[in-house]
């Protein structure tokens, strides 16, 4: 019986630092993880406008993380990882906001105006090739339009081609519906190279029922003397 007495006390002297080692373990936040995640991915803010919601979610799940740590401190570790997330977040949102905002407002010549495909599509109740007064009016105007390249037989030097309002339109949905075409002509006898990515394309906008290259029920609309901006 004394015998087994030294053998108890040293049983718990050893057992006593693991699971105080246990009691001061402190994880990470899931919030945190995904906070720290779209940070590191926050820099996608400047490709295009969409995707700065990924440097806002990164400020917003940082400053929660942040929130969740002081609320359980006991619990939850990273404090300085979620102030560090938030931070990045906000600075490279701020960041990518100020360079969309700049290159949308110098990517529109003096003396143009912006046209949308959703001003070529007719009215409700209006026949599916009926042309809407929202196109009417930018008849002879210079205009910037922003779509995708329609794929033909050329893939460099293109100087006529099609502009598709997008990429289903243009690699996946076959012939695209008349209202969605804008038959490009450019103005540099070289041409431009095909390219699947979103082009914005400057020039004279016109509306002239006519045939077109690779697709099927001809254009309604022109864009003549035009640039790649």
């Amino acid at each position: 019986m004394s015998a087994s007495l030294p053998d108890s006390r040293l049983h718990d002297a050893a057992v006593e630092p693991i699971a105080d080692g246990l009691e001061q373990y402190r994880a990470l936040g899931g919030t945190t993880i995904a906070a720290a995640v779209l940070a590191l991915l926050s820099p996608l803010g400047f490709v295009d406008w969409w995707l700065l919601a990924v440097p806002l979610l990164a400020a917003v799940l940082g400053f929660v993380g942040w929130r969740d740590v002081l609320a359980r401190p006991d619990v939850l570790a990273g404090k300085g990882l979620s102030i560090g997330a938030a931070a990045a977040g906000a600075l490279l949102f701020a960041g990518g906001l100020w360079y969309q905002a700049t290159v949308y407002a110098r990517e529109l010549p003096p003396g143009f105006e912006r046209l949308s495909y959703a001003a070529l599509q007719p009215e409700e109740g209006m026949p599916a090739l009926a042309i809407p007064p929202s196109a009417v009016k930018m008849d002879g105007r210079n205009v910037l339009i922003k779509g995708y390249m329609y794929p033909g037989k050329r893939q460099q030097g293109i100087r006529q081609f099609l502009l598709v309002r997008d990429q289903g339109d243009c690699c996946f949905g076959g012939d695209p519906k008349i209202t969605d075409r804008v038959l490009v002509q450019m103005a540099d006898k070289g041409g431009i190279d095909f390219s699947a990515r979103l082009r914005k394309i400057a020039g004279k906008f016109s509306i002239r029922p006519s045939g077109a290259p690779e697709v099927d029920g001809g254009v309604l609309y022109h864009l003549e003397d035009a640039v790649v901006r």
